[in-house]
């Protein structure tokens, strides 16, 4: 096949009419090259990667010219826009080199708050800086949340990423599961007016030249998790629903549809106890085709989540492959019933020669094949790649990536999301230049707003940050899912009672789980809770240049033992709670 018809690449033609004339020119190995959508790094002065080690990725050259694949989530970022920008336009100047030219699609975690989960999330950098979507969900704030999604979408494009690895509308129902950071919380209605919101900022009216598709994720619902443990770990693979709320965690996905999200990943668990096989989701066909493409007729991408079919090593320790309930099949089995379901596309898997056998062995037929990928390319074109989106302008980006006006309107939001849940004899808001004793908070950006001093003693308030606790796990990428107990450590509890025993003290939390506050709330001033914030946003609240607008996304359980005798699948279900859902101080 070596004469090529480029009748593809008239942007004049119906995008329905450019897809045909490109798929029946590809061959066997470009198609399957298109399945597979995994980690890429940069180096951080923008040029093309030879790979990295701590993920186990191959070089740029190999994954575009050997295998073909141009779908791409960036593992992390340079440090400037410019540098990204340049990246991205030497990685579509490689794949313009590839016989038939088709251009790369980029994808991201989410990169504008203060997490650094490698799989979950990561950090800012050159972006402007908002709250975590809990934070986003603490405003209760859809044109809000609209906002972000739109900034999001100019700062994306700027630099070429095109798809967004999120909106996570999952409900966290369990109070110990570890991907509650991401999520819009715990209610349905609101984590569907958000997540409605958060899609139209990123996509527009409809997918475009302009948007960023959205992959809204977890299909069904991720929130059920047993004993709150997380599908990434094969300890934590069963999801269960002993309140019979399945449909209710569907919700949320509704309003999505309704906000025409472009993509849907699958979530690793598997279904224990209802209609569905005990597999994970992206192996589920009762789900995938019977519910999702039938009963709900979603006809974008899905694209599972990453690393169902082979083991790999994360940061030198064994990853095994999330193919729970399916895992005495081989990869090449297990890619099999993932095609069988209805999916398009193996997240995190670079493997494309696996596919092309399976076909010439007559295992999958190109047909299949050719379904999704008619979905792939179709994205690709209706997002622009094709023509004038291929490569971005480097002048633009450093424009706009982290220009002042966005990073204004990330710091007003994260000022917006801080919640005040205690506020003993109206502890707050302090007075500017009385002394100061600060934990958690580096002195020099303390003393613009009083006198910092070595100890609580000397102090007229303390000021401690702290962080939601969790159980250490046996790997080092265990650890970035923090899981387990909610309850502080006896030692941690002690010290903020001895400091609040010295001094009036204001505790601030990130709530990234909804921690059991009850051994030390009646002994400090007040508590706030956030959800990413700078320590200059949390001190502008405590001292009154903001007030407090956040509500709790979820409700703060009163023990653990309610926390475990509460069902994994029904909201709001802790036996009285210390605070519950909405709860939020103001100061007038």
């Amino acid at each position: 096949m070596t004469d090529i018809d480029r009748t593809y690449t008239d942007a004049s033609l119906p995008i329905e009419a450019r897809v045909e004339n490109l798929l029946g020119q590809m061959t066997l190995e470009e198609k399957a090259g298109l399945f597979f959508q995994t980690m890429i790094a940069m180096n951080p002065d923008g040029t093309l990667s030879d790979g990295d080690d701590a993920f186990g990725l191959p070089g740029t050259e190999e994954y575009v010219r050997g295998r073909l694949m141009s779908h791409f989530n960036i593992l992390a970022g340079a440090p400037t826009a410019e540098a990204m920008a340049e990246w991205h336009n030497r990685l579509q100047e490689l794949a313009a080199s590839t016989r038939l030219g088709i251009p790369v699609t980029l994808s991201t975690d989410p990169r504008h708050s203060y997490s650094d989960n490698p799989l979950a999330a990561l950090l800012a950098g050159a972006f402007s800086i908002w709250p975590e979507t809990l934070g986003l969900a603490a405003t209760r704030d859809e044109a809000l949340v609209e906002q972000f999604g739109d900034i999001a979408r100019r700062e994306y494009t700027a630099v070429g990423i095109r798809v967004a690895l999120h909106p996570q509308v999952d409900l966290c129902t369990e109070p110990r599961w570890a991907r509650q950071l991401q999520t819009f919380g715990e209610d349905a209605e609101l984590t569907s007016r958000l997540g409605a919101a958060y899609i139209r900022g990123f996509q527009g009216a409809e997918l475009g030249h302009e948007s960023v598709a959205t992959m809204t994720k977890h299909f069904p619902g991720g929130g059920p998790q047993r004993d709150g443990e997380d599908p990434h770990f094969a300890y934590g693979r069963e999801q269960v629903y002993p309140g019979g709320e399945f449909a209710l965690h569907l919700k949320p996905f509704e309003a999505a549809f309704e906000a025409g999200t472009s993509q849907i990943m699958p979530y690793y668990g598997m279904p224990v106890g209802t209609e569905h096989e005990e597999v994970g989701f992206g192996f589920n066909k009762s789900v995938i085709t019977g519910l999702l493409r039938e009963r709900y007729g979603f006809d974008g991408i899905v694209c599972t989540d990453w690393g169902l079919i082979n083991d790999a090593e994360v940061m030198g320790e064994p990853f095994p492959a999330r193919a729970w309930g399916v895992e005495h099949l081989d990869p090449s089995e297990r890619m099999v019933k993932v095609l069988d379901a209805g999916v398009d596309q193996f997240g995190g898997e670079a493997c494309p020669e696996l596919l092309v056998e399976l076909v010439r062995s007559g295992r999958v037929s190109e047909e299949r094949l050719d379904a999704s990928a008619r979905r792939l390319l179709r994205e690709k074109f209706v997002l622009g790649l094709f023509d004038e989106k291929r490569y971005v302008d480097v002048d633009v980006a450093r424009a706009t990536v982290g220009c002042a006006e966005f990073r204004a309107a990330g710091e007003a939001a994260q000022r917006a999301s801080i919640t005040l849940i205690t506020n003993t004899a109206q502890a707050l808001p302090l007075a500017r230049g009385i002394k100061l004793y600060v934990e958690g908070i580096e002195p020099g950006i303390a003393a613009g707003y009083g006198d910092v001093v070595d100890s609580p003693e000397a102090a007229d308030v303390a000021v401690l940050r702290i962080s939601a606790p969790f159980e250490q796990r046996q790997t080092r990428f265990e650890n970035f899912f923090h899981a387990g107990s909610l309850d502080f450590p006896a030692e941690q509890a002690a010290h903020l009672k001895a400091v609040a025993a010295a001094v009036p003290t204001v505790v601030d939390i990130f709530l990234d789980r909804p921690a059991i506050l009850a051994p030390f709330v009646d002994d400090v001033a007040a508590i706030t809770a956030n959800w990413g914030a700078g320590p200059s946003a949390l001190l502008d609240v405590l001292f009154g240049a903001s007030d407090p607008k956040g509500s709790l996304p979820f409700d703060l359980p009163r023990s653990m033992d309610a926390v475990r005798d509460s069902r994994p699948d029904v909201p709001f279900d802790t036996a009285d709670p210390l605070f519950g859902f909405g709860h939020g101080l103001r100061y007038r």
